[in-house]
C-alpha cells in the first residue's frame, strides 16, 4: 500500500516511476524495519499469517533484523540525487527522518499508556499517537513525497496533508477494528492481540467512557496485567463487555466520519489534476481501507 500510494500521488502530479521509485523503495523497507521492531515491543505472536520474526528466529535476530532494514532504508533515498535532483532529494531526505522521529514518538506514547495502565486516554490523544505512528509513515509521507517529486516544491498544500492524515488515521482504526473482527485468515495477525497486549484503541476508549464504575475497576485489572497473565476468561469478559456497550459499533461511526472527510479533502487536494489511473488510486484507497483493511 505505502509504495503504491507514493507512485500513484507522483505520476498523478505528473512525475515519472522513475523519479518515485526510489523513495518508494525506502519507505517500505522502513514500514517492514518497524514491523519487526514493533513486534517485539508489542510481544506480538503472528505477522502476515506467519509466527513472528521474534517468535521464531529469536529476538536479537529479529533486532538486527529491524534495525539493518531501518538503517538501509535510507540508501535509496542517495539515488534520488540523480533521479530528481539535489535539492528534491535532500527535501525527501530531510522528510524521511521527520517520519522515522514521529513514528518513534507515537510508538513511545502507546507504550507509556500501557506502562501506566491509564484510563484517562482521550479520542484526541488517540488521533494524537496515530497521526505520528500510523499516519505520517502509512499515508501521510507516501502522499506528501510523490507530490513533492512530482511537483518539485516543498510547500505541501494543506488539503494534501489533510487528506493523508485522515485516511492514515482511517486505516489505523479499520486495524483496530479487524483485531477483533476481522476473518483470521484475511487478517493475517493475531485475533485479539491489542486486548492481550494493552493497547488503548479508540474501542477501549468507548468501553471506559460507556460503562459502570465496577466494570471500569475490573477493566483497569485486566489489561493492568502482562499478557501472558491474562486468562481467556479475562479476555471473555473484555469481549462481552465491548458487545454490551456496543464499542464496534461507536467506533465504525468515527471509521465513517473520517473517510468521508478524506473524500471532501481529496477533491480539494487533487480534483484539478487531470484524469489518470493513478488520481483513481488515491480516490478509491479510502475505500479501499473500508472494504479490505490490510
Amino acid at each position: 500500500m505505502r509504495p503504491a500510494t507514493l507512485i500513484a500521488s507522483a505520476r498523478a502530479h505528473e512525475a515519472t516511476l522513475d523519479q518515485a521509485i526510489a523513495t518508494a523503495v525506502s519507505v517500505e523497507l522502513l514500514h517492514n524495519a518497524m514491523l519487526v521492531i514493533d513486534d517485539i515491543q508489542d510481544e506480538s505472536d503472528e505477522r502476515r499469517g506467519r509466527p513472528t520474526l521474534h517468535r521464531e528466529h529469536g529476538i536479537p535476530i529479529a533486532l538486527n533484523t529491524g534495525s539493518t532494514m531501518s538503517v538501509l532504508s535510507l540508501a535509496p533515498l542517495i539515488r534520488n540525487v540523480a533521479a530528481c535532483g539535489p535539492h528534491i532529494a535532500l527535501w525527501i531526505f530531510e522528510m524521511a527522518i521527520e517520519v522515522a522521529q514521529a513514528c518513534a514518538e507515537g510508538q513511545a506514547l502507546e507504550l507509556g499508556w500501557r506502562a501506566d495502565n491509564r484510563l484517562d486516554v482521550t479520542p484526541a490523544e488517540y488521533l494524537d499517537m496515530v497521526l505520528r505512528k500510523t499516519c505520517r509513515y502509512s499515508i501521510m509521507f507516501p502522499v506528501e513525497a510523490g507530490f513533492v517529486i512530482g511537483v518539485q516544491r516543498r510547500d505541501i498544500p494543506l488539503p494534501v496533508r489533510r487528506y493523508g492524515y485522515l485516511v492514515g488515521a482511517a486505516f489505523q482504526i479499520q486495524d483496530d477494528l479487524l483485531n477483533l473482527v476481522g476473518d483470521p485468515v484475511q487478517y493475517g495477525k493475531e485475533l485479539y492481540g491489542d486486548l492481550l497486549e494493552g493497547k488503548r484503541t479508540l474501542i477501549t476508549i468507548a468501553l471506559l467512557d460507556r460503562c459502570n464504575p465496577s466494570d471500569r475497576a475490573k477493566f483497569q485489572t485486566i489489561m493492568g496485567k502482562r499478557r501472558e497473565a491474562k486468562t481467556p476468561g479475562d479476555l471473555a469478559w473484555l469481549l462481552d463487555r465491548i458487545r454490551a456497550y456496543e464499542c464496534v459499533e461507536a467506533t465504525r461511526k468515527e471509521l465513517n466520519r473520517l473517510v468521508g472527510a478524506s473524500l471532501h479533502e481529496f477533491k480539494a487536494a487533487f480534483g484539478a489534476l487531470p484524469e489518470s489511473p493513478d488520481k483513481a488510486f488515491l480516490a478509491e484507497l479510502p475505500y479501499w481501507i473500508v472494504e479490505q483493511g490490510h
